[in-house]
């Protein structure tokens, strides 16, 4: 069953004015500090999403998504998921589209860009910039699911994988974390329902606070600015990535076809 917002229907028009206000305010007053803003924005600036094209390839992957698929927060692209994939696999191309403060409609115009291009695997990364910046929920279900429709036209083998539990952010504090969480539950729900109909793969990142790694372990699995994965917490995302979607032996699946 689908995640209802029949009351957001309802609602003027003005909440999309509301909800700009509401995003400023959950940043002005959640207890972030100045110099943590200043950080997430500089560790965007100095972030390059790692790309690979090896002589011989034999197979292909394509990212999309947001700061998390480019790998904002680990200190090079190798330390990003796409870089650690690629080390795993140094006869895969990957081609990286995602751009730093990517919604999933922005996804969606990465996937549109690619013309009639064809690729063996897509992975789509993000979801968080939806979360905090309060993209309706009627929109942001019909964003997601087009993503997944269009990324299925470009690749058999489509895997999503939303970010985890941005409430559980040091970036963030009660009462806004609690608003951060409610809103990634209803992020996974949709990712979860449009990977199901079109036959894409579903990792599931997201965890109570009291169980999530990332806020057991702030300091070891964040980085500086408190809201994206350090190096640490993108390999955790990569063994995921591998424990949930069986996704190396799959790419060796791939490489085998080739």
């Amino acid at each position: 069953m689908r995640h209802t917002y029949t009351t957001w229907r309802r609602r003027p028009r003005m909440l999309s004015a509301i909800a700009v206000v509401a995003a400023l305010a959950v940043l002005a007053t959640s207890g972030c500090a100045a110099w943590r803003i200043r950080q997430s924005v500089e560790l965007a600036r100095q972030s390059e999403p790692f790309e690979a094209s090896p002589t011989g390839a034999v197979a292909s992957l394509l990212v999309v998504g947001d700061s998390t698929a480019v790998g904002t927060g680990a200190s090079s692209p190798a330390g990003s998921v796409a870089g650690l994939i690629g080390l795993a696999h140094p006869r895969l191309k990957v081609t990286n589209r995602a751009k730093d403060g990517a919604k999933f409609a922005d996804i969606a115009r990465q996937l549109e860009a690619l013309g009639a291009q064809r690729f063996d695997a897509i992975l789509v990364l993000g979801g968080g910039n939806d979360v905090i910046r309060l993209t309706r929920y009627e929109t942001l279900e019909q964003d997601i699911a087009r993503t997944a429709e269009l990324a299925r036209t470009h690749a058999n083998l489509v895997v999503m994988m939303p970010c985890g539990n941005v409430g559980s952010a040091p970036f963030f504090f009660a009462p806004w974390s609690w608003l951060m969480t409610k809103r990634s539950q209803v992020l996974h729900g949709f990712v979860r329902e449009a990977a199901k109909d079109n036959g894409a793969l579903y990792v599931n990142l997201y965890k109570d606070k009291a169980e999530d790694p990332f806020a057991l372990r702030p300091d070891e699995l964040n980085a500086g600015d408190g809201l994206h994965p350090s190096d640490a917490g993108y390999r955790l995302w990569w063994h995921e990535l591998n424990q949930q979607a069986d996704f190396s032996s799959r790419l060796a699946a791939l490489r085998r076809q080739g």
